[in-house]
This record gives structure tokens, sequence and C-alpha cells, in this order.
């Protein structure tokens, strides 16, 4: 009897709009970390149930809610008796604005620096690649001290600090996007025309780095909400007193023996924001990436 044959096994294919819907819903937790964090920063005003300054030496170290505590202080209070839920939302208000004012600025100084140094080249470009050199050279924590040391301890200071160290990361990427783009047609045909070097870097440069820069700026949110903490932490970014996560951390290591709750919450608030700027930086990458867009 002759043997059946068997049919081939049939291999489901998922289609780009799967993939897309797929990518987008891995998105919505991300997301919805974000606009918590916004919410929190920009209502903290509405939101805190207590003055995030206000000490009460007779409500010291209460437990949160959910370790015995009290509805009353929900997150427990820290070592003065403070309401540990009504400072991390003004820390996260602290965050926002130091990432508003630096990841911008650093993405217009670096991109700039960078196309300039691309599309110029020769001594002009050299002189300020040297100068990126000179910046990831100069060693950013004994720069923090030296300003803390002779300003003092100050938000400004601390946005003027992350400026100084982060626009580097823009400049080179910039540069080296910069430095393919000027061999292609459309610029040589723009320069056939007599466009001016400006011109071109306005209509034709620019747009085709912005995706660079835009995912930049998206992974360097993390980058720099970590740096504040630090620079807080070692006693060189917001002055003390203030409501930030790294101010809350060095404060709260004084007392992690007899209770964790001061320093954990956080340095949870820290972590989870920073996976959430590398997943929404590693999205954007993909979904601004045409050769990455329907890779499964």
């Amino acid at each position: 009897m002759a043997q059946q044959a068997q049919a081939a096994p049939v291999e489901l294919k998922e289609t780009p709009g799967g993939i897309r819907w797929r990518r987008w819903l891995g998105l919505s937790i991300p997301g919805a970390i974000v606009v918590v964090l916004l919410v929190a920063g920009i209502f903290a005003d509405l939101l805190a149930t207590h003055d995030p300054d206000f000490i009460d030496l007779l409500s010291r170290l209460q437990p949160p809610v959910f370790d015995g505590g009290t509805w009353t202080h929900p997150l427990g209070t820290d070592e003065l008796g403070r309401d540990i839920y009504s400072r991390l939302l003004h820390g996260a208000r602290v965050s926002l604005i130091v990432v508003a004012i630096v990841v911008p600025g650093a993405a217009i100084i670096g991109s700039l620096i960078g196309m300039v140094s691309g599309w110029i080249g020769g001594f002009t470009g050299q002189v300020l690649m040297r100068i990126v050199d000179v910046q990831l050279a100069l060693p950013s924590i004994l720069f923090a001290v030296l300003m803390a040391s002779v300003f003092g301890p100050s938000l400004r200071n601390v946005i003027i600090i992350l400026l100084v160290w982060t626009w580097s990361a823009y400049a080179r990427l910039v540069r080296a996007d910069v430095l393919s783009l000027r061999e292609r047609d459309f610029v040589t045909a723009s320069r056939a025309t007599g466009a001016t070097g400006w011109w071109i870097m306005r209509k034709h440069l620019l747009p085709n780095v912005a995706n660079t820069i835009v995912i930049i700026m998206t992974l360097e949110v993390a980058i720099v909400i970590l740096a504040e903490a630090a620079l807080s932490f070692l006693g060189v970014g917001v002055p003390p007193g203030t409501a930030s996560w790294g101010r809350m951390i060095t404060e709260g290591r004084e007392v992690m023996i007899i209770a964790w709750w001061p320093i954990w919450l956080p340095g949870l608030a820290l972590l989870i924001i920073s996976l959430t700027g590398n997943v929404m930086g590693d999205w954007l990458r993909d979904e601004l990436d045409p050769r990455l867009r329907n890779v499964r």
C-alpha cells in the first residue's frame, strides 16, 4: 500500500501590522511610567499630602503603610519625620526641571558643533573635535566638586555641570553622520546650484540627522536623572534640605540599618525611571530606523 504523503507544516508569519501593534503594546508600560512621572512632577503641590520640608520629630521613621504604618504617611517618614511620599513627588519635579533644560540644551550645543565640524572639516573641524576630546577627558565629578566649593550647591550649578558633561555625545555621532551625508548626491547637487553651507546644513543635513539626535535625547533622559541624583548624593547637587531623590538617598543611608524605606524608595524610583528611559530609547531607535522597523 502506498504511503500517504504527509502535508507539509504551514508556517505562520506575523504581518507587519501585527509586529507594529506588538511593539506599541510593549511601549504601554514605559509610556504609563513616563506619564506618572510627568504628572507627579508638574502637580506635586496638589498631589502631596504634606509639606515636603516639614520636620516632625515625633513622627520620625514611621514605616510605610504596607509595612505596618498608617495612611497618614503612606510611604513612611524619614529620620526627621518628613513625609517620604511628598518628598518623592517634589523630587520628581527637580528631575523634570533638570531634564527639561539639560537634554534640549546639550542636544542643541552638541548637534551644532557636530554638524559644523563634519561639514567644514579641515583645521576648524579638528579644533572642534579636540574640544570634544578635552570635554571627555574632563573629570566631571571633580569639576562638580570644584564648582560647588566656589559657588555652593545649587540647582543652577547642577544644570551647568550636566550641560558640560553631556553635549559631547551628540557632537561625535552627528559629526559621523554628516561626514557620510556630505558625499551624497543630493548634497552635491545643492552645491552645484550655488547653495551656501548653512542652507545645506539646515535643509539637508539637519533633517537627516534628526533621528539620531532624538534617539540620543531619549537615552540621555535616564543618564541625566541618574547624574543629578549622583551629584546630590555626593553633596554637590541641590542644596541640603531640597527634596531630591539623590539627596534622599544620601540622607537615608545614615539610618538604613534600622529603616529601609528612606533609602530604598527613592532608589527604586531611580531604577524604574532609568529602565524606562532605556526601553523607550531602544523602541524609538527601532521605530526611526527603517532597517529595524519590521524585524521580528
